[in-house]
């Protein structure tokens, strides 16, 4: 996980949720991860993995998801990656094109997750 490049902390929690702040495709070395689109988001994804350890939960405690993509063509390809993450019941999510993200980024997530 690479630290943060603004004013915002990785996650914050209030009482047993956990809100992270959204993750995009940097590598350790904060540097963007070039590739396809499921190389950046399996980068997206361990990015998340890696707040969600530091907050005490994982990946099973996850009940709410949003994804922003700049393309809606990467759509599937988002989905098959994000799957192999997560099980069912699937944390509720939504999906929304934005025009541009942080960094040139081309795929954000941030999840909801609850601490038992």
């Amino acid at each position: 996980m690479s630290m943060p490049k603004g004013p915002y902390s990785p996650y914050v929690q209030r009482g047993n949720l956990i809100f992270t702040s959204g993750q995009i495709h940097l590598t350790p070395d904060g540097t963007l991860l070039e590739g396809t689109i499921k190389d950046q988001t399996h980068q997206v994804m361990k990015n998340l993995e890696g707040v969600l350890i530091i907050a005490g939960v994982n990946f099973s405690d996850v009940v709410k998801t949003t994804i922003y993509v700049t393309d809606m063509s990467f759509y599937k390809d988002v989905n098959e990656v994000y799957a192999s993450y997560l099980s069912e019941p699937y944390p509720a999510r939504e999906t929304v094109c934005v025009r541009e993200l942080p960094l040139g980024a081309k795929i954000e997530i941030s999840v909801i997750a609850v601490k038992s």
